[in-house]
């Protein structure tokens, strides 16, 4: 048994306290440096955990694609696993920066919901991860649930760089324009620019502690449930 459940929870206090750290750092830094970009308010410190949360959410995404390619090659549970965890914490991220995006429009534009194409595009985005989760609970526990996920997967992650990229930058937008990359250039400089990469290190830390902690889980109910263990 000891071997069978090598995959079960690690201790990462390390990994907690840093992300601890980082954490603190990062609030304390928003908030007390100069304001992201001069033409805003201090609503736009929002910028440090709006964008972050969004960035991770995208990568998250990208981590459901490659498990659930090793999983269309290679047939193991394991990967399933880590593909339906990580879009997990990618819709959970996903959701969090559309509500923090809404609390800017709410005081920037004065509707927490404006239709602007980055809002609409990232919502279909999120969307299509959620139908994941719909076709994961319509199809029976098994190798043909994994598989029909797994294909799915690799066919949603089409609408990443589509929704998340493409499509907000070919219309007009009520988002301010160049806030990180201008004319194939880095536009962030100073402290806002430091501010920025620990919030996106904080956060992306923070998903690799919660993507272990969860598929570990999982595992372990799995493995539980399977073996009829009390």
């Amino acid at each position: 048994m000891r071997t069978e459940i090598r995959y079960g929870i690690r201790d990462m206090t390390w990994l907690k306290i840093l992300i601890g750290l980082l954490m603190t750092v990062m609030i304390v830094l928003s908030f007390m440096t100069e304001k992201p970009v001069a033409d805003f308010g201090d609503e736009f410190r929002i910028f440090y955990y709006h964008v972050p949360l969004a960035i991770v959410s995208m990568l998250a995404f990208l981590v459901n694609l490659i498990f659930s390619v090793r999983y269309i090659r290679n047939r193991d549970p394991l990967d399933d696993i880590r593909a339906c965890s990580a879009s997990e914490l990618g819709l959970l991220m996903g959701v969090l920066a559309t509500i923090s995006g809404s609390i800017f429009a709410r005081i920037a534009w004065g509707s927490f919901w404006n239709w602007d194409i980055r809002e609409t595009s990232f919502a279909i985005l999120l969307a299509i991860y959620g139908a994941y989760f719909a076709l994961r609970s319509a199809v029976e526990p098994g190798q043909r649930k994994a598989i029909f996920s797994a294909v799915y997967s690799v066919l949603a992650f089409i609408s990443v760089p589509v929704f998340g990229f493409i499509v907000p930058r070919i219309y007009n937008s009520l988002h301010p324009e160049d806030t990180l990359i201008s004319s194939g250039k880095i536009a962030l400089g100073g402290t806002v620019a430091v501010v920025f990469v620990l919030s996106l290190m904080a956060f992306l830390l923070l998903f690799v502690w919660l993507f272990n902690l969860r598929w570990r889980s999982v595992y372990l109910e799995r493995f539980v449930k399977e073996r009829g263990y009390e």
